[in-house]
């Protein structure tokens, strides 16, 4: 059995946090920061903190523990990638390249990559990815989740904190990778509940996110994560769905708490170059 524990000596809550994160912060599109409280059983959302720069999440990761935090945002890239394009073969040493890239470099390398493979194998998903249904995270366009691996990973492994099968920092400060897709997908399908630009957002996304928190405070993510959830209505009124993805975020932290006897609930061929999404699904 796998033992990977994290913090013991603490009782009562423990702090949550999730985070939806962006590659461009601004005021428009904000790094978006759910706290929340959690006794085992009944995840409590509180406060809610928008990061207009990166600033606010470096701070953030220093807090001192103990807390764990959920963060959309794919930490890895796939095995594939890495040893196709020759980057180095550790975690932290692909992440160290890519940031000394800077942001017109990787994109390059990223493009240059692509550029040169067959159609079907451009862009190559991790395990986590397609157990979880993501997209692969050398994707610059549509939703740039290379970009936010790019912004993301380096200040993870900068921070020093613990990520589980990645990164064996702090254990009081515990962070863990959160995909809110594949936990909406479970409730609501396929169906559309968020959008960034404005003329898009319509009445019926708007009550599509409504139904989503609803069959969440009804307890319907019971049985899947093990845990209740209380939260402010008012988060599905965020058209962009980031106040909602946050909540999601620390749902998939608090499930990983739970798990933290059996390595945060992360695969046990959890691969220590991809890393994996803290989900039931991801097992």
């Amino acid at each position: 059995m796998r033992t990977d524990a994290g913090p013991r000596a603490h009782e009562g809550l423990m702090k949550v946090y999730g985070i939806d994160f962006t590659s461009r912060p601004s005021r428009r599109k904000p790094i978006t920061c759910l706290e929340c409280g959690f006794d085992g059983l009944r995840l409590k959302a509180g406060e809610l903190t928008e990061w207009r720069d990166f600033e606010g999440f470096e701070t953030a990761l220093l807090r001192p523990g103990p807390w764990i935090a959920g963060i959309d945002c794919p930490f890895g890239q796939s095995r594939t990638f890495i040893e196709n394009i020759g980057w180095p073969d550790t975690w932290d040493g692909y992440v160290n390249h890519a940031a000394g890239l800077g942001r017109d470099g990787f994109r390059a390398a990223l493009d240059g990559y692509r550029a040169v493979r067959p159609p079907g194998d451009r862009e190559h998903r991790r395990a986590t990815d397609r157990a979880t249904g993501a997209i692969s995270p050398q994707k610059l366009y549509g939703t740039p989740v290379g970009l936010m691996f790019f912004e993301g990973a380096p200040r993870l492994r900068k921070a020093g904190v613990r990520i589980p099968g990645l990164q064996d920092g702090d254990p009081e400060r515990l962070v863990v990778e959160a995909y809110p897709g594949v936990l909406a997908r479970r409730l609501i399908g396929k169906a559309s509940y968020k959008q960034d630009t404005r003329s898009k957002q319509t009445a019926q996304r708007d009550d599509t996110r409504r139904r989503l928190l609803a069959l969440i405070l009804d307890g319907k993510t019971q049985p899947i994560y093990g845990l209740k959830v209380e939260a402010d209505p008012n988060l599905a009124e965020d058209p962009s769905g980031d106040r909602l993805d946050a909540l999601l975020c620390a749902i998939q932290a608090a499930w990983a708490w739970t798990q933290r006897e059996k390595g945060f609930g992360m695969p046990d061929a959890i691969d220590p170059l991809e890393g994996a999404i803290a989900d039931p699904a991801g097992r």
